[in-house]
Parts: structure tokens; sequence; C-alpha cells
């Protein structure tokens, strides 16, 4: 049974509700004990004694905890999983109400990796966002893919450029020094000084961390195995035949890390520092030309680049996720829908605390008859219901009220004679004589 190299006290704790970044790191149950001394071996595999052979002998057998140990580190719990949606919550709910900002709904077509240059045990470490301890991709990594994307479709290698350009078509001007000649890529992305030069830039985008919604509520183990280690290492082993050079008799050596499974969804969000834009590259600041350019720069990326490690044998490439994007674009109708209402409210309630108390109860009633109206239009309300007996409250209250001016009273008769006949089946001519709407009037 492989152990975690935690303190003794610790050994007996499960940690299957650690988050994967614990379970893969610090909690990893990959060292080995000598199950019949129990000493700790703190190497990757365990030692068993069992009888084997024709003379059946004793010996000693080991077995590896590699595999063992990533399968314990790869499931995400409903709480990882509750974080994980969280946490894009989150970042949709931010995008929403900041402005000047990009953002692009993808989908995983191959699986994605992640800082496999870590130092681990296992060979190949992985990035978990802290302190969460769950897999991202880094908003500089991102950055870094789109702007190679910009730079090949700038090439004219690729086909149409989308606008892109190399050339130093921006000119920044500086009080007391020389100008810069910037281009798109620079303004966008930042300037990148050469040997001793002293010139930077700061870019006017910012690329937020993508975080990964996972379907299967796990992520995955993939496997390398390289053929010729000896030459790649340039050491002299003798199962390759103490030679560096590369040859069909090299040991395999396979080596297993953890990877996100296709399918697994990403949003992208990029904020423009607009101002700071206006002053590198203004065409690009208008218009939305600058989220043209850099949505053909994704496209591109997700095409022909991919995102995270090992992109050049095809993991960490995706494609656009239309559904998503469809949804999101709703969500924002609904947000935009449900503000005009709030604000269209918050300013009828500003309206009517301008009115005098007799005009406010005119307005309440045009209100409930103007909603019943609106869904009912073509079904009228019997005589004698809820609205008929509303229509004589108003017309009761404006004839008893002190208070209620000439101009008040004739409201109220003039108000009931529009709506009453809309919403209830009465006689209006009956229920003028009725209701004495002419004396509120002043006929």
């Amino acid at each position: 049974m492989p152990i975690a190299a935690v303190p003794n006290y610790l050994q007996k704790q499960d940690f299957s509700t650690a988050s994967p970044g614990l379970r893969f790191g610090m909690y990893l149950q990959l060292w080995g004990i000598n199950r019949r001394t129990q000493e700790r071996l703190w190497e990757t595999y365990d030692i068993t004694y069992e009888v084997r052979g024709q003379q059946r002998q004793e010996r000693e057998v080991k077995h590896e905890n590699k595999v063992s140990a990533l399968g314990n580190a790869l499931k995400l719990t409903s709480s990882d999983q509750s974080t994980l949606k969280a946490l894009a919550t989150r970042q949709a709910h931010i995008a929403q109400t900041s402005s000047h900002l990009l953002t692009l709904d993808a989908i995983a077509t191959a699986p994605f990796t992640t800082g496999l240059g870590n130092e681990h045990p296992l060979e190949n470490g992985f990035a978990f966002l802290n302190p969460y301890g769950l897999p991202y991709l880094p908003g500089s990594g991102i950055k870094g893919v789109l702007r190679q994307a910009a730079r090949e479709l700038a090439s004219g290698e690729w086909g149409d450029t989308h606008g892109w350009t190399q050339e130093k078509i921006h000119l920044l001007e500086r009080k007391g020094e020389r100008a810069i000649e910037l281009s798109p890529i620079d303004a966008l992305f930042g300037l990148e000084s050469g040997d001793g030069d002293k010139e930077h830039i700061r870019g006017a985008l910012s690329f937020w961390d993508a975080i990964p919604q996972i379907e299967d509520n796990s992520l995955s183990v993939d496997i390398m195995t390289p053929h010729q280690s000896h030459y790649y290492q340039q050491k002299k082993d003798r199962k390759a035949g103490d030679s560096t050079t590369p040859h069909d008799s090299g040991q395999p050596n396979p080596i297993s890390f953890l990877t996100v499974p296709p399918g697994t969804q990403f949003a992208f969000h990029v904020r423009c520092d607009l101002p700071h834009l206006e002053r590198l590259a203004p065409d690009l600041a208008h218009d939305h030309r600058w989220q043209e350019l850099l949505t053909a720069a994704f496209t591109h990326a997700f095409e022909w680049l991919g995102f995270g490690a090992k992109t050049a044998v095809g993991y960490g490439a995706m494609r656009k996720d239309a559904t998503a994007e469809q949804r999101r674009e709703a969500e924002r109708q609904k947000a935009e829908a449900d503000e005009c209402v709030r604000l269209a409210k918050e300013a009828e309630e500003a309206r009517l605390a301008t009115l005098s108390p007799a005009m406010q109860t005119i307005e309440t009633f045009v209100a409930d008859f103007r909603a019943r109206h609106e869904k009912y239009p073509n079904n009228k309300e019997n005589p004698n219901a809820v609205l008929h007996g509303k229509a004589r409250a108003l017309a009761k209250t404006a004839h008893e009220s002190p208070d209620w001016s000439a101009e008040e009273k004739r409201a109220a008769a003039q108000t009931i004679e529009h709506w009453l006949p809309k919403v209830v089946q009465v006689d209006i001519k009956d229920e003028r004589k009725k209701l004495k709407l002419n004396a509120l009037k002043g006929t």
C-alpha cells in the first residue's frame, strides 16, 4: 500500500476529499514500503516477497506505484466541480460589468496539459491554480499563444492576414524623447525590446486565466514512451548497447502524466485598456477593430497552435463552442433586458413619488387595468368581479375625499371611462350613471 510523504500522524488520513492539486503534490500516495518489515523505502514501488520459480524460492517482488498514485489524483469531487463552476461564474459576472472586454468560448478537441516542466517525482508535473488546487490555463500562456498566432498571420504565410501586420505603422510621440514606432502586435501585446534596447511598452491587452469546465468529473492520464532515452540524455546504458546514438534497441520508458480530457469547455476573457490603446494606436481602438484582430488570432490558435504543453503533437487543440457562445449571448441580452426593466421601474417609482396621493391612487388603478388588458386583450372580466370593484372604489374615493381637487376628480372619472369597458363586460353608459362620473367631471 503506497503512502504519502507526510508526518506519521497523517498517515491514516483519508485524502480522497483533498483537491487534485494536493493529491498530486503534497499528498501523493506514491512512496513504497516493505510490506514485510513495514520499512519506508522512499522509492516509487512497494516490496513484497513471493515464492516463485521451479525451485520455489522466496523472491523479492517490486510493485510499481506510479499508476495507482496518479489514479488517486484524478477524480474531481463534487466540491471541486462546484469550485470550478463558481470560478467560471465569477469571471462571467465580472466580464458582464467590465467595459472593453472580449469573451470567446471554446471546447477542447484533444487532451490539454500544462506545467509538465514543474518538478515532480513522476518526472512530469502539472499546473494547478492556487489556493484551489484545480487545473487552469494561465493567462500568461494564453497571451504567448495569441502573440505567436498574430505573428504567423502577419507573416502572410497562412493566407489572409486578417489585418495583422508586423510593419511599424503606429508612432508613439513622447515629450522630450524620440518617438517609438509600433506595429499592431506591439500596441496590443507590448513591445519586446531587443538586446541592449531600453524601450519597453506595455500592451493594451490583459488576459485572464481560463478555468476549464470538465464534463466527466475526472482528469485523465496519458502515457508517452520514449524509445531512445539514452540518446536524449546522452547516457550509456548496457540495455541500449552502451551507445549514445539513436537506434532500434533503445529501452522503452513509459512516462505517465496528467491531462484534461477532450470535451472540456473553456471561456477566454481578454480586457483592453482602451485609453492606453488610444494613445498607442488610435485606429485599433475604434469600431471594435482590436476585437476583430484578436478574434482572428484566436481562430488561428485554435486551428493550428493549441494551448498548454505538447502542442507540437496535437495536445491543446480547440475549436469555438458555438452553443456556449449562443447561450452567453442569450444571457447577455436577458441581463440587458432585466436592467432596462429595472431602470424603467425606478423611473416610474420616481415619477409616482412626485405625484399627489390622489394621482398616485389613479396611477395604481391604471397599472392594474393595463396589466390585465395586456395579459388578456380579448377576454374581459365578468361584472362585479375584482376589477369592477376597484373602479367603484376609485369613484367612491373621488366623491368622498375632501382633499381631492376638481382636476383630480375629473382625471379619476376619465380614467374609469377609458379603462373599465376595456377590461370588464359593462355598459359604460350605465356605469357612468351608477358611479356618477359626470358629477366628478363637473358636468
